[in-house]
């Protein structure tokens, strides 16, 4: 599935998450009981959507912040309150998974993948809106460099909302053959 077409969700945290396209299609059903994060789909970027900690919490190993945060607005994003910064990733800024950061970043790349391509032309800014509510990171934007446009769009529909369990159908097992 490309990575831009449109998806839906229904999240009940703390481990169940349904994903369709935008058809109505089911994806996947995901049950992560007992995990310590929210559910994931396809790539730790998703989790990293739903939980930025990443934002807030750099390095284990000294001081200093992750980002760099300049223009913090209140904004209106898909009908909801947010908050929105320019953000620049410092030294300390640490994604929850280098392959998959919200932020694009030249270290970062460096340490998941080694040597990175010279034509790639880092971003210098990104901008950022976390819901108020809820503290999702529903849009990150790099704003210059290569990536220039690169975004998500997380459109929250309802929160706290009762989900049924038939929402979340387990998977049927298959009779053995005889």
């Amino acid at each position: 599935m490309d990575q831009g077409e449109p998806l839906r969700a229904w999240l009940r945290r703390p481990d169940l998450l349904r994903v369709e396209d935008a058809g109505g299609r089911l994806l996947e059903v995901i049950r992560e009981v007992g995990a310590d994060h929210d559910p994931m789909w396809q790539d730790h970027r998703w989790v990293a959507e739903l939980d930025p900690a990443e934002l807030a919490d750099g390095l284990d190993d000294g001081p200093g912040a992750p980002l760099v945060v300049e223009g913090v607005r209140e904004v209106e994003h898909a009908g909801r309150a947010a908050w929105e910064a320019l953000v620049v990733p410092t030294d300390r800024y640490e994604p929850r998974c280098s392959c998959c950061p919200l932020l694009r970043d030249r270290r970062v790349d460096e340490l998941e993948w080694g040597r990175v391509d010279g034509a790639v032309v880092y971003p210098t800014v990104h901008l950022v809106r976390l819901d108020v509510q809820t503290g999702v990171c529903v849009w990150a934007e790099a704003l210059d460099g290569t990536s220039a446009g690169d975004t998500h769009d997380v459109r929250i529909e309802a929160v706290d909302e009762p989900m049924p369990d038939d929402l979340f159908p387990r998977p049927r097992h298959q009779g053995a053959v005889g």
